[in-house]
């Protein structure tokens, strides 16, 4: 299951400075080290430009500075740092002992700077929205599509994708047609009399809230089909697409948060 990260993060108070050569996925080392290096030069200059960069406010020169210090500052399990929506919604710290052995394996977050996280890999808190482009670098979402998709196939295996990112994200990397038909992506429709809309919060807290069910039932389905049945028994609403360029879609169907 393959989720966004959030803009809002929890910085860690102590723990062991970034080790890229620690965080899963090796592979994808190289393409880190080019972003970091260029986030951090970005930030050792002049700080109100860093902040434009970053699409960050003239109040919020302290997200540059957490930029600046990105590999001497703290690091802690990613499933810590990552806040939000959804990350609340999916509460890791109370999921059952078996639920948090499945998302060790089963759970990767998308991230900008390190490009595929699990929820074990010590990362520091950082602001790097994926839309950014970066002196020296260019785009953040091309660095990653040319070095991403090895890595998401590799933790995949041979089993089915499940596509929670958003937009921003979803431009890391597309799967081929071949790989399309192992990915389903869900949508989540807020419904209120008979008028469906997507509404970001609703959006957000539902992802998290499929994940977390996922993970404490164990299911483990392999095509689109059996994770609508999966969530279906899990007492959401699902709608099957058709299978497109993306992978099959699934609508899960809200009509309160």
């Amino acid at each position: 299951m393959l989720l966004p990260p959030s803009e809002g993060k929890t910085a860690p108070r102590r723990g062991k400075p970034l080790d890229l050569g620690s965080l899963s996925s090796p592979s994808l080392t190289p393409a880190r080290e080019r972003v970091v290096d260029a986030l951090v030069a970005l930030c050792e200059g002049d700080p109100e430009a860093a902040a434009r960069t970053l699409d960050v406010g003239s109040t919020q020169l302290d997200l540059v500075d957490l930029d600046r210090r990105l590999r001497e500052s703290p690091t802690a399990r990613a499933d810590q740092v990552y806040a939000g929506v959804v990350y609340d919604a999916l509460d890791a710290p109370t999921l059952s002992p078996a639920a948090r052995r499945r998302a060790a394996t089963r759970l990767a977050v998308v991230s900008s700077v390190f490009g595929l996280v699990r929820p074990a890999d010590r990362i520091p808190a950082y602001r790097l929205s994926g839309g950014t482009s970066l002196p020296g670098l260019g785009p953040v979402a091309g660095v990653w599509r040319e070095a991403l998709g090895p890595a998401v196939l590799d933790a995949v295996g041979d089993g089915l994708l499940v596509d929670l990112r958003s937009s921003t994200y979803a431009a890391f990397w597309r799967p081929s047609p071949e790989e399309a038909r192992r990915v389903a992506t869900v949508r989540v429709l807020h419904e209120v009399d008979g008028v469906r809309k997507v509404v970001s919060h609703f959006n957000k807290a539902t992802k998290g809230r499929l994940v977390r069910g996922l993970l404490e039932d164990g299911a483990n389905p392999r095509t689109p089909a059996r994770l609508a049945e999966a969530l279906h028994d899990l007492g959401w609403t699902v709608e099957v697409g058709d299978p497109g360029p993306q992978g099959t879609r699934l609508d899960v169907v809200v009509a309160a948060l």
